[in-house]
């Protein structure tokens, strides 16, 4: 292994734990979604908002606070974050009422929304042109292993312990995470490019751009409308005891990861293409789940399926964000990044809320196939999009 490869993958390697911590964080409530609305004495569609709010804490802090950030070193940045991350975590964990605990949500979540969209764009320069995608599925991988293991394991610690010794192991994973930044992070990365206001409405304002945010918001956030609600849907619809509900967020896990790294390569080539795939399958298998979480067998089966597909379009929309702000404002690189990443929260909060409406009025069961339709959305903009790539790809020949 050469010198500048192996300083690559340190570096790749770092952002993966960091957004190991991070990704811990952002998906810890779904397992503790039932201990904090026993603990506050609130509904489980209240407590629901500690995912919806963080969330929307990423999709407002991720394009504002990496377009104000981009004249602060990269390394520098990095260790801030962390820093910040640290202590949103710690009020989490001492927040005595649920306004308070929904305002160190919204701290740790701005840490996320810069951390995300640049790690991004390093995660895709210190690799080859050809291997972006996957570089930047690498870095997601902090996000996958968080589901597999961190939410897991936090939400066990929970169940054992108390929700608020989750945000406290949560804070130590953050401290690891710090470390692993000053120590393998290269001090000379690329400095960010200064943009200003004008620029980052144009990047706001330009319509291939704002079509690839939508899909990404659709097809990414029409999963959560199924999985901000997952560790109820499993114990009140598909009848698996608590301790059970653990186990199967690991396997869910294992299933995310994979998919993630068969997403990224799938997407080395043809970005799109692979999109409209995967996001036609992911709604099938969200209308299949309406039918089989009654029944405990065929809801596992589904459930590890939307697990496969549920993190598999990540590398494909974010390099194809990418590609398409360097060939419209390449010194707008990092906000679109910022603004794509923002995209993925407001998916999120988006299906989080919507999946709170549905099941408030009309119940758990029914939230699978309105996340499907989301993803329907997703496929029908995703063709669109192929449409003016195949266009755009004539007017250059």
């Amino acid at each position: 292994m050469t010198i500048e490869k192996r300083r690559s993958t340190l570096a790749l390697l770092a952002l993966a734990v960091s957004a190991f911590a991070i990704g811990t964080t952002e998906f810890i409530s779904v397992g503790l979604l039932p201990l904090i609305s026993e603990d506050m004495h609130i509904s489980v569609t209240t407590a629901g908002l500690t995912v919806t709010l963080y969330a929307l804490g990423v999709t407002f802090g991720a394009p504002i606070l990496t377009s104000l950030s981009t004249k602060i070193p990269r390394k520098a940045l990095l260790l801030w974050i962390m820093v910040i991350f640290m202590i949103g975590n710690t009020a989490a964990a001492a927040a005595p009422t649920i306004e308070l605990l929904l305002i160190a949500r919204v701290i740790s979540a701005l840490s996320h929304g810069v951390f995300m969209s640049i790690g991004s764009t390093i995660a895709a320069d210190v690799v080859p042109q050809n291997r972006r995608a996957s570089a930047i599925a690498i870095m997601f991988t902090g996000l996958t292993v968080a589901t597999i293991t961190g939410v897991p394991i936090g939400t066990y610690i929970g169940q054992q312990l108390g929700w608020r010794a989750a945000f406290v192991a949560i804070v130590i994973v953050g401290l690891i995470a710090f470390i692993a930044n000053s120590i393998l992070v290269p001090s000379d990365l690329r400095k960010g490019t200064p943009i200003t206001m004008r620029e980052q409405f144009k990047l706001f304002t330009n319509g291939r751009l704002l079509l690839m945010f939508l899909i990404t918001a659709l097809g990414y956030g029409g999963t959560f409308a199924v999985f901000t609600y997952l560790a109820p849907l499993l114990q009140e619809i598909s009848g698996f005891q608590e301790k059970h509900v653990t186990l199967i967020l690991l396997v869910y896990g294992i299933a995310i990861a994979i998919g993630n790294m068969i997403g990224g390569r799938l997407a080395n080539r043809n970005p799109l293409k692979a999109l409209f795939y995967m996001f036609i399958i992911q709604a099938i298998v969200l209308f299949v789940l309406t039918f089989t979480v009654s029944f405990k067998v065929a809801a596992l089966l589904t459930i590890i399926l939307m697990g496969l597909f549920h993190f598999m379009n990540v590398a494909g929309l974010q390099v194809y964000v990418v590609m398409l702000a360097e060939r419209i404002m390449p010194g707008g690189v990092d906000v679109a990044s910022a603004i794509n990443i923002a995209a993925f929260n407001a998916g999120i909060a988006m299906g989080a809320y919507l999946g709170g409406v549905v099941t408030d009025s009309m119940g758990l069961i029914h939230t699978p196939w309105f996340g499907g339709i989301m993803v329907v959305a997703a496929v029908i903009l995703t063709g669109w999009s192929m449409k003016l790539e195949q266009k755009d790809r004539t007017k250059a020949v």
